[in-house]
């Protein structure tokens, strides 16, 4: 099975209430154990590499890692994501690279000129056949080079600008505000999501899918295995899994995941070296932060409904 969009995924997601994962790819490691897991559970997946990752690994490698898992699981569906594109010319550096979806962010614009620069980046996408993510309103917390905001509540995605948006540009998803945070010091009390902005926005642009960032629940396993040897991150609390399955049941088709992949994979390898002092083999510690991602990325298939809908995908 080639490389496939998101079209399909998200018309079944959106049709059979869940959502889609798309897990963040750095290195071989990462990417393995988002693979291995999601063809365990035969679900579909969306790879996809942030600002960070290209400049941590290149997209040359990246692209060849994500490659080899596509070619060695032809009966899964996966589809290829640049997250949190900046620029018309980055967008068309990854459409010209084979990517099957991009992401155009000019969140931080007015609203006129996020209209006219995720227009242009429709116009040449959709010419090559590839799909466009664009984002309304601003998440808090820090991620990669995204800056967030202080003040949550004003940054939330207008339900009613999100059907202007959607009609003046043509993109075929949206990542909307809806109190999730980038990061892994999200909150310092539990959240409540904005649900109700979810369900006005389907109300109004019924269909259209929607995208949720900053969706990583900081699970405490991963945490508490962290200080337990060495480590210090006090109070970190992410977006409760209740309310990430909840918005799946909705409109939000797509669930961006890459923090809790960096927890699973630190933490086993701080209990690695704490258990195996002598131990200087990378394949020996990084062997098990393999393990742990795939684990962890199982159970969240599951938080996101996503399990066993591979074959509706394709």
């Amino acid at each position: 099975m080639p490389l496939v969009t998101t079209k399909k995924m998200f018309e079944m997601a959106y049709k059979h209430g869940y959502a889609v994962g798309a897990f963040n790819v750095n290195n071989m490691e990462i990417t393995q154990g988002i693979i291995e897991a999601v063809a365990e559970e035969k679900a579909p997946l969306i790879l996809q590499v942030s600002k960070g990752a290209r400049e941590y690994a290149s997209n040359s490698y990246l692209t060849a890692i994500m490659n080899v898992a596509v070619k060695e699981n032809p009966d899964i569906p996966i589809a290829t994501h640049l997250d949190h594109g900046d620029n018309f010319e980055t967008c068309k550096q990854f459409v010209d690279d084979g990517f099957t979806s991009v992401m155009i962010d000019a969140s931080k614009f007015p609203f006129e000129e996020n209209i006219r620069m995720t227009k242009e980046v429709v116009e040449y996408a959709h010419k090559h056949g590839v799909v466009v993510e664009a984002e309304l309103g601003q998440l808090g917390g820090i991620e990669e080079h995204v800056v967030g905001v202080d003040d949550v509540e004003k940054h939330l995605t207008d339900p009613k600008q999100v059907v202007e948006f959607v009609g003046k540009t043509g993109v075929d998803s949206l990542a909307v505000a809806v109190g999730t945070s980038h990061g892994a010091y999200k909150f310092k009390t539990v959240p409540k999501l904005a649900i109700d902005r979810i369900k006005e926005i389907q109300r109004l642009l019924p269909g259209f899918p929607l995208v949720m960032h900053g969706s990583s629940t900081v699970l405490k396993e991963f945490v508490d295995l962290i200080n337990k040897y060495g480590g210090k991150m006090p109070n970190a609390m992410g977006v409760p899994e209740s309310a990430i399955t909840e918005a799946s049941k909705l409109a939000i088709c797509k669930v961006n995941i890459d923090t809790d992949l960096r927890l699973a994979m630190t933490a086993k390898i701080r209990q690695v070296f704490a258990e195996k002092p002598s131990e200087f083999d990378p394949r020996k510690y990084l062997g098990p932060a393999r393990e742990a991602i795939k684990a962890m990325v199982k159970h969240k298939l599951h938080v996101l409904g996503c399990a066993g809908k591979a074959a509706e995908c394709l």
